[in-house]
């Protein structure tokens, strides 16, 4: 073992402290710049779901920035048919709200009797019966009844007090759940507006200035750098391309599937319940119970019988193994290799960052990180280390 010297030991730990303190500036930078990185993040990812549409109208001799576009466009227009019909699908939920909630009332009622017929079994197995004074119960005794009081005298009684004029009071209505979030948190939901307003733009200049800014970005290097950086550029667009592609495709095919059994099990809502149950489906380890909540939730108004719920579960259960088993490693390939301890950090620490839109940006973004860890030299171990 090396012994250092005390200017060399000196250096190490003002390495060490400068490596702390970077870290510690750039978790603040991203919990403080949460709306401009995660927009970035989401236009970003867009564009490389994006880039093949692109890629295949250029080879029907369509300049970038034309194809770019038409691609844009057509992603605007599906994303708007979506949205009608997935609107089209709540508003009917909306409607329905009161026989589920008058369903899940049943139910919680149904339980907590089963529960206390459970207490009561419970209690007259283990306590014995001289104890509890079934035998010996005795109706207790009426109480006696009160005297009556005595009338006072109509000359004794106070006054009766003169009772102001009673004044017309305007009860405004109550404002809903939604728009009372809303109200509570409306320069929140103007900050979300904003930066979503700009992702089709970020999108199409990402896709139309691809090239552009790849020469530009090569440059900013020198000799070997730039054949480090140019790799690593690729190696991040192959990893998350890989990563995002596959996973949207897995999603499209899941959402379809899902919505077709849905309507076979005459669920209401197929075109909701099945892209919903299809995208939880996608969430690492807690995918599985999570993708049965939506058809669960639908079928209450619909299915009484515990075997339906059973076959539905049973259903989803195997569409959901089926998918993470055999699509998943073709369409999502062998490019991402994170271990799972990595995964789950990464789930947890932008999940604290960020909130929910983390999760779905954390693989993503590792993965990259990866990318990058892979092609230098002297981060190749950092790679090996977040490596499977």
């Amino acid at each position: 073992m090396a012994v250092l010297t005390p200017p060399a030991q000196t250096q190490k730990i003002r390495n060490t402290g400068t490596t702390i303190l970077a870290l510690a500036a750039l978790v603040a930078l991203l919990y403080f710049g949460q709306a401009l990185f995660v927009t970035l993040a989401i236009a970003l990812i867009i564009a490389f779901i994006l880039e093949p549409g692109v890629n295949l109208l250029m080879k029907v001799r369509l300049p970038r920035p034309v194809a770019s576009f038409v691609v844009c466009v057509l992603a605007l227009l599906v994303l708007y048919l979506a949205g009608l019909g997935f609107y089209t699908q709540v508003l009917g939920l909306y409607r329905d709200l009161p026989a589920y909630s008058q369903r899940i009332e049943e139910l919680v009622e149904a339980a907590a009797t089963r529960l206390e017929e459970m207490e009561r079994s419970v209690y007259r197995l283990i306590v014995p019966r001289r104890l509890r004074g079934d035998d010996a119960a005795v109706q207790p005794a009426p109480p006696p009844p009160q005297p009556a009081t005595a009338r006072r005298r109509r000359s004794a009684e106070p006054p009766a007090p003169v009772t102001p004029p009673v004044q017309e009071v305007r009860i405004l209505p109550e404002r809903s759940p939604l728009r009372a979030y809303v109200y509570a948190h409306l320069g929140s939901v103007y900050q979300v507006l904003l930066m979503a307003s700009f992702v089709p733009f970020l999108v199409y200049f990402m896709l139309s200035w691809r090239d552009h800014i790849h020469r530009s970005f090569l440059q900013l290097f020198e000799g070997q750098d730039r054949l480090v950086a140019g790799k690593s550029m690729e190696g991040i667009a192959a990893m998350v391309r890989a990563f995002v592609v596959g996973n949207f495709v897995l999603w499209v095919i899941l959402a379809v599937v899902s919505s077709l059994l849905f309507w076979l099990f005459k669920l209401p809502y197929p075109l909701l319940t099945g892209p919903l149950s299809g995208l939880l489906s996608l969430v690492p380890y807690i995918g599985l119970p999570l993708a049965m909540v939506p058809p669960f939730f639908a079928a209450l108004t619909v299915h009484q019988t515990m075997t339906a719920y059973l076959m539905l579960g049973s259903t989803v259960a195997v569409l959901h193994l089926l998918a993470l088993n055999l699509l998943y490693p073709k369409i999502v390939g062998s490019r991402v290799h994170l271990n799972p301890l990595v995964v789950t950090i990464a789930l947890m620490a932008f999940g604290v960052l960020w909130g929910a839109i983390g999760l779905v940006l954390a693989i993503p973004i590792v993965a990259g990180i990866k990318a990058v860890c892979d092609n230098v030299t002297s981060l190749q171990p950092y790679g090996r280390l977040m490596g499977d």
